[in-house]
């Protein structure tokens, strides 16, 4: 299997016993997605399948679900009771005690072994790290044909915005009116007509309510109002196996005349995507490490800049993968740092936002790294608030 031997290759990298891969009601999605175990199987009892460094992996499973694993290469050992699982888990040590799980004190997003589970493991004589590194080098970056996906993706997502902002002026022109949630449904139907997937409704604030980042609509949502703002955020990948998703923000204002101050903030934001990618791009180029977390200092360097400082309220950017919320390199110097350098492969998105009382604003593009040049996604960034 191509993700086993991947799997091999960076643990040699990492000077690794092995990657130790473990799951009980499907909690740990990392082991599911890497060694294809479908959501719908039964998995009531604790199964490990470990890929040592050297050798056949080994499979420990439980005697009502035996079978769970039986696509997998390797040796497979039954257990029905502590003891015997605790017997299980010796034979590990043949090839050292080295292993890399799914646990982390900074990152949720890959951090799925309860701690119970790794206080056994380290009982035991295991000398368990993070398996951060092994998870980026493989199910956080991008082959070719997973930036293909991603690309033709985010191409449909520009044109979807255009497509429904001309849909909201008509609207306006036969003063109709237009709710958000309408506005969600347009994009839907969009994603249905492309074979496409999300797995949620796309963003979409008026008003005060574009101030909330995470705001999604109830009972229809608010009616737009003219000489508002709205804030687009979309995402959604095709529905086929391996897709990687495209995620794009964009801000309009429902009205001819922009007020100053929504104009500089929009200016402000725009100007922050563009520096941080150009710091990313002359950083990669020059052969020179960047971080998650360099970038995201970037961003927020250029928002405190412009008097903002108070107003930000999330990270800079988050990895793109067959999930939306990837598990590769986030743009984060702040709510859980990630100080991962870039690499070839990385997909992710940068989207500074602003969020004042009365309404909030964020500029979003997809950026992936490709033969060390950095690649903007779908199509050119929003350069102006729309507007009518």
């Amino acid at each position: 299997m191509g993700n086993i031997k991947k799997a091999v290759d960076v643990i040699r990298e990492e000077n690794l016993s092995g990657w130790l891969f473990y799951n009980v009601h499907h909690r740990d999605k990392i082991a599911d997605l890497f060694l294809n175990i479908p959501e719908e199987r039964i998995n009531t009892r604790p199964w490990i399948y470990a890929v040592p460094v050297r050798g056949k992996p080994l499979k420990l499973v439980h005697a009502i679900e035996a079978s769970i694993l039986d696509e997998l290469p390797g040796r497979k050992i039954v257990y029905n009771s502590r003891q015997k699982f605790l017997e299980g888990l010796d034979e590990l040590k043949e090839v050292g005690t080295d292993y890399a799980v799914q646990y982390s004190t900074w990152n949720p997003e890959i951090s799925f072994m309860d701690h119970g589970v790794a206080e056994l493991l380290k009982s035991t004589g295991f000398n368990i790290v993070s398996s951060e590194n092994l998870i980026l080098k493989t199910l956080g970056v991008l082959d070719d044909s997973g930036i293909s996906s991603h690309q033709n993706a985010a191409e449909i997502l520009y044109s979807s915005v255009n497509t429904e902002w001309n849909k909201i002026f008509n609207m306006f022109l036969r003063e109709r009116d237009v709710k958000e949630g309408d506005i969600q449904g347009w994009f839907s139907e969009i994603f249905k007509e492309e074979n496409m997937i999300s797995d949620s409704p796309p963003i979409v604030a008026s008003g005060k309510n574009s101030g909330d980042p995470h705001y999604m609509p109830k009972n229809g949502g608010a009616v737009l109002k003219r000489d508002t703002l709205v804030q687009f955020d979309i995402w959604a990948k095709f529905d086929t196996k391996n897709a990687v998703y495209a995620d794009i923000s964009w801000v309009g204002y429902l009205g001819e005349k922009i007020p100053p101050e929504m104009e500089k903030l929009f200016s402000t934001v725009k100007r922050a995507r563009d520096e941080t990618v150009n710091f990313i791009s002359e950083k990669i180029s020059a052969g020179m490490p960047v971080s998650g977390a360099d970038a995201d200092r970037k961003e927020r360097e250029v928002l405190t800049a412009g008097g903002y400082s108070d107003y930000i309220k999330h990270r800079t950017g988050h990895s793109i993968g067959t999930e939306v919320h990837g598990f590769g390199i986030n743009l984060d110097s702040i709510e859980f740092p990630d100080e991962r350098n870039l690499i070839n492969g990385s997909c992710f998105s940068v989207e500074p936002g602003l969020y004042l009382p009365e309404y909030g604003m964020r500029t979003e593009i997809d950026v992936y790294i490709k033969k060390e040049k950095v690649v903007i996604s779908g199509s050119k960034p929003q350069e102006n608030l729309l507007h009518f």
